[in-house]
């Protein structure tokens, strides 16, 4: 599956801005970390236009899951 580079865009800007809203609560890595897991449950799908935002609400839970 390719991805092309508007997803690679968004998806950079959606880790930007989930390292802003966390910045308190995660390191950059676990931002990060978080977003790598979310975006891998996402690589089948064959229509690409909303994964940015899937894989940010995603990420959202998990680094939730995470927060004592």
């Amino acid at each position: 599956m390719s991805i092309d580079l508007d997803e690679e865009a968004a998806l950079w800007r959606v880790t930007e801005h989930l390292k802003i809203s966390y910045g308190d609560r995660r390191t950059p890595a676990e931002v990060e970390a978080a977003v790598d897991e979310a975006r891998a449950s996402f690589t089948a799908l064959p229509i690409r236009t909303h994964v940015p935002v899937l894989v940010e609400r995603k990420a959202r839970r998990i680094l939730g899951e995470h927060t004592g």
